[in-house]
């Protein structure tokens, strides 16, 4: 990397901590808990999104099949939603290169709106298979570009030594949002106005949520537009995993990073309650107890990262961390049973806490790479969008040979792995100097 390129970014970073001074005793406040002040907006405009876009995760594929469709059907549906989701999650970053960050994000909440709408006001009351395959599908366009839109926004403009305190809490907006906030709303409206009411419900949650985001953030400083054309930027995304193997390394990391918490999705429900006779309630509890502590910890590990580091953060609470929290995970049901679900609960609690141990790769991927950061989130959230498939793909594989102790030994192991390559992702040298002499400047101001 050329020192003039970083030099340029550093430039640039600088005149972005002194438009984001905070001005009153609450943004100050805000700006001591990790949240860029001026950003504040946006960070509370995505919880609202993303509440929006969960209200239906709970409920929506029994909806579909109670309105007459096949089970297998809707299976083909949210998959061709997940694929397009990925891809979306994987263009968000070099489009907001390209593009910058807030036109991105507009985009991806008028595409979620317009087809929303069709979803709502044309294919489910027709039961039009085509088009609410049509209008569901290319939905699936519209979370990633506002929610990683806005993820490259907060790297490109948070200050690097509060940098994995900002990341954290966006995924403490994003997780609080999807699933558990709009799976709580959907539980309350559901008994009161239905299904169907309830999906125009999260269309005002997402309406009003990235309203907010987009018009409260005005003085947010424009980290934006890349030189380089559409296409080139889109390849540069791909390409630069090979041309810089350490970002190609994150993108692995990050696929197994949540790639064991799909898959559980798709056997533990049945492990538990069919093997282990938990009841689906009880289930249902150490689901929760992951998602919350997950939530949580998002936050605080995010915090502790940017005092001691990114790198060491993600490698031992999260590779390390969830190697022996998947394994637990295991143990705990198997050998305790239903009798115990407090200490299953922890267990699942533990696990929640490791998975996010890998909150600060987000602020460690773009200065892997920091003359094409865009580049660099693109592939990060390229994959967050494998692992949505690599998850289910190993109990595919080797559960029906190993069993689910086989299963949990295979995510266990690859969870070292993502130990090992994170041990890898050191910063060039000048990247690490700028961010030690950044964040001790820091230091020597607070004091």
């Amino acid at each position: 990397m050329a020192g003039g390129t970083f030099a340029g970014d550093a430039r640039s970073l600088t005149g972005t901590l002194q438009d984001m001074e905070p001005r009153t005793a609450v943004e100050r406040f805000v700006s001591w808990a990790g949240i860029p002040p001026v950003m504040i907006w946006g960070f509370i405009g995505t919880l609202l999104f993303m509440i929006g876009d969960g209200v239906e995760s709970g409920y929506l594929s029994p909806y579909l099949v109670s309105l007459g469709f096949l089970e297998h059907d809707v299976a083909g549906l949210f998959t061709i939603y997940g694929l397009t989701a990925a891809v979306s999650a994987w263009a968000s970053g070099a489009l907001s290169d390209m593009w910058g960050s807030r036109k991105v994000m507009l985009i991806g909440l008028a595409i979620w709106i317009v087809f929303q709408i069709g979803f709502l006001g044309f294919a489910l009351p027709s039961k039009s298979w085509t088009l609410i395959t049509l209008f569901y599908g290319l939905r699936g366009f519209g979370y990633p570009l506002f929610a990683f839109g806005f993820l490259v926004w907060v790297v490109n403009t948070a200050p690097v030594q509060k940098l994995g305190s900002a990341v954290g809490w966006f995924w403490f907006c994003f997780t609080a949002g999807l699933p558990t906030l709009g799976t709580t709303i959907a539980g309350v409206l559901l008994p009161i106005i239905g299904g169907y009411a309830t999906l125009w419900v999260a269309l005002s949650f997402v309406i009003f949520g990235g309203a907010l985001a987009l018009l409260g953030m005005k003085r947010v400083p424009r980290v934006e537009a890349g030189k380089h054309g559409a296409l080139k930027t889109l390849f540069l995304s791909l390409a630069i995993g090979w041309q810089r193997p350490k970002v190609g390394m994150g993108c692995i990391v990050r696929a197994i990073n949540s790639s064991a918490e799909f898959g559980f999705l798709v056997f533990m429900p049945l492990y538990f309650t069919h093997t282990l006779h938990f009841t689906m309630g009880q289930w249902l509890a150490v689901l929760q107890a992951i998602f919350i502590s997950n939530i949580f910890f998002n936050l605080v590990l995010g915090i502790i990262s940017d005092k001691l580091s990114w790198r060491y953060t993600v490698m031992i609470m999260g590779g390390i961390g969830s190697t022996l929290s998947t394994m637990a995970f295991y143990f705990a049901p198997t050998f305790l049973g239903p009798d115990h679900l407090f200490i299953v609960m922890v267990a699942g609690a533990f696990y929640g806490m490791t998975l996010a141990g890998y909150v600060p790769l987000s602020a460690l991927m773009p200065y892997l790479a920091p003359e094409n950061k865009g580049a660099a989130m693109s592939l990060l959230n390229l994959g967050a969008g494998a692992s949505v498939w690599i998850g289910p793909a190993i109990v595919y594989i080797f559960e029906p040979s190993f069993g689910v102790l086989g299963v949990m030994i295979v995510y266990s192991v690859i969870y070292f792995i993502s130990a090992v390559l994170t041990y890898f992702l050191t910063l060039d040298p000048d990247v690490e100097a700028h961010l030690h002499a950044t964040r001790a400047e820091a230091r020597e101001g607070a004091a």
